[in-house]
């Protein structure tokens, strides 16, 4: 006896908290198929995996019927591939995300290897100075150190920093949610946590997700040191990446590519569900106002946020 094939059909919208920017935000979300789907909207209405760096969509096929039926009338559904994956598979309309990969051996080779003499220097000369790095976990005694670095300064790279002015409840509270899925990571000098790393394990590779540390020990090269030590928590999970996010051409990419990170493409897929959505992919807005813009803009009104926040002494 055959069975028969129901297709999936899309739930009915509800919130997910999370934070952006700093801030707890709920996002409009939907369930196809036992997968949380998130809803942004701007110049069109997009449809996207919430866990993406964590989940692959099961089924694109059946998730496009299910949002073409779907009473909220999304007008584009986008889809990645994660690591090692990196041969477009589909024949949906694709373009490349460019992502921070580093290709996991072990600590000592990292070192070796991947990250220049001086910094190799650095790295050694402040563990000779009583820099330790240890797995931790996630309890009041890293809360309290979390707390502490987040309250340091008021500005971190050039920008207001999110998590400034935070007290223990909210921090505790905040960066709960996911430590199911979290390897924590501490550096001390004695008994002060100095910087830390909360990396997510996302089953194929590591993703550094916060990493901080106190400007006053920079000298310490604290977070270039936590690196070393989240790829080897990445090879004892048997994890063959360690994944910084996406690339760019900014202060914090000449850090990645220090660090041994390399610019690595991922095929993202967009499928236009409505004319609305055909038209916004057209004239490049599928991404939002603010990808559309160009880097000769973009670069300069960066420049300019730097200034501004530097002047005002925040």
């Amino acid at each position: 006896m055959s069975s028969i094939q129901t297709q999936p059909s899309v739930s009915d919208v509800f919130g997910v908290e999370t934070l952006s920017k700093g801030k707890p935000v709920k996002l409009d979300c939907v369930k196809i198929d036992g997968q949380v789907y998130t809803i942004t909207k701007g110049p069109a209405t997009v449809v996207s995996l919430e866990d993406e760096w964590y989940e692959d969509v099961k089924n694109p096929e059946a998730v496009i019927a299910a949002l073409s039926e779907a009473e909220f009338k999304p007008d584009i559904f986008t889809f990645w591939q994660r690591l090692p994956d990196l041969q477009p598979k589909f024949s949906y309309p694709l373009e490349w995300d460019s992502i921070a990969a580093l290709p996991v051996t072990t600590g000592e080779e990292w070192l070796a290897t991947k990250v220049s003499s001086r910094l190799r220097s650095q790295i050694r000369k402040a563990k000779k100075e009583g820099l330790e790095l240890r797995e931790t976990t996630y309890d009041d005694n890293f809360v309290r150190g979390l707390t502490e670095i987040f309250n340091e300064s008021a500005v971190r790279q050039g920008r207001k920093f999110w998590h400034y002015g935070k007290d223990f409840e909210t921090v505790k509270r905040e960066f709960s949610r996911y430590i199911h899925r979290e390897e924590m990571i501490g550096a001390y000098l004695g008994d002060e946590m100095i910087g830390c790393i909360m990396m997510g394990n996302a089953g194929k590779f590591g993703i550094t997700g916060q990493i901080i540390s106190k400007v006053a020990h920079r000298d310490k090269v604290t977070n270039n040191a936590l690196i070393g030590k989240a790829v080897e928590v990445c090879q004892q999970k048997k994890l063959d990446w360690l994944v910084y996010l996406f690339w760019s051409n900014d202060s914090l990419a000449e850090f990645k590519r220090r660090c041994g990170f390399e610019e690595t493409k991922v095929p993202r897929y967009f499928v236009p569900l409505t004319a609305r959505g055909k038209l916004m992919m057209k004239l490049g807005l599928h991404r939002g106002f603010t990808s559309a813009l160009p880097g000769r803009i973009k670069t300069p009104l960066k420049k300019l946020r730097r200034m501004w926040h530097e002047r005002k002494g925040e």
